[in-house]
């Protein structure tokens, strides 16, 4: 019965995801620069519960805050307010909260490349917010952000939650790729000013290949509120989950991770890692020559001004 159940919703995914539709977003116009426009435009993007669509609540630094904290006067930093939600008895799903992330950036890049035409944009982002400002930077990256892709010089995720293998990672390597799945299409242009930091045993960014109860949970994630315009993003993450699968071991592997034994040792897995507070820890977590993940992108940010 349980092996009837797996395989109904693996079809049941496919169906949803089926029929791609392809949507670009219209690129934004540059106008002359205006006074005061920051030589460097930070858009900083808060992870799960580190801020709160309600408008009387401020974005909060949260994690970031190491990161943005100290710029110079040159630099102006603007932190995305969303729901960061993630759960429906929250008010919003995953997949919408991410959405409102995505547009809340997209917004305040648009709206000062407008007007500043000189002005350099850097994205940085946490946990969810990794997730929303990779999706913003790959957009840039592959020509369907509201700027071009050299008006961006600095990209900054921490524990993105779309990794891909692919990316350049700061600090310990680690295997496997985020909970989500790899973007399609990756960073494009930006991907030479793109840094990824995911912590040795954050599951969030660190999924194993071979996991694929994980991968369809994350994926089911991503798709929780539906962007049409994404329709053949869907398509090609459901399929290369599909791809891995078959080419592993096929629907027996799948239901071999579902079976009670498989479900009480994820259990295990799952409390391990969070009485770990890995995931919470990267302002402690060393990268690169004593500094922390927030103190290399720091300084990385620094760098882009230059």
């Amino acid at each position: 019965m349980r092996s009837k159940r797996i395989v109904a919703a693996i079809g049941a995914m496919a169906t949803v995801v089926s029929g791609a539709v392809v949507g670009a977003a219209a690129g934004g116009g540059v106008a002359a620069a205006a006074p005061a426009c920051p030589r460097v435009h930070v858009i900083a993007i808060p992870g799960t519960w580190e801020t709160s669509a309600k408008p009387k609540r401020k974005p909060s630094p949260g994690m970031l805050a190491g990161v943005t904290r100290g710029l110079p006067s040159d630099y102006r930093v603007d932190y995305v307010q969303y729901a960061a939600t993630a759960f429906p008895w929250e008010g919003e799903v995953y997949g919408k909260s991410r959405r409102e992330a995505v547009d809340g950036a997209r917004g305040l890049i648009q709206a000062t490349a407008q007007r500043c035409a000189a002005t350099k944009f850097a994205i940085v982002g946490y946990s969810q917010g990794a997730d929303a400002a990779g999706d913003v930077a790959a957009e840039i990256g592959t020509g369907l952000g509201v700027v071009p892709p050299h008006r961006v010089s600095a990209v900054g995720l921490l524990s993105d939650p779309s990794r891909s293998p692919q990316d350049v990672q700061v600090g310990p390597h680690v295997d496997g790729a985020g909970a989500a799945g790899p973007r399609p299409g990756g960073f494009g242009l930006v991907t030479p000013v793109t840094r990824t930091i995911c912590a040795i045993g954050d599951l969030y960014c660190s999924t194993a290949s071979s996991d694929f109860a994980t991968r369809f949970a994350g994926f089911l994630a991503g798709v929780s509120e539906m962007n049409p315009a994404k329709l053949w993003s869907y398509q090609q993450q459901f399929g290369a989950i599909m791809a891995d699968l078959m080419n592993g071991g096929g629907i027996g592997l799948l239901q071999s991770q579902f079976t009670d034994q498989a479900n009480a040792k994820r259990a295990k897995q799952l409390q391990r890692f969070y009485n770990s507070n890995v995931h919470n820890d990267y302002a402690s977590y060393h990268v690169s020559a004593g500094q922390t993940a927030p103190q290399w992108l720091h300084n990385y940010l620094l760098q882009a001004g230059h």
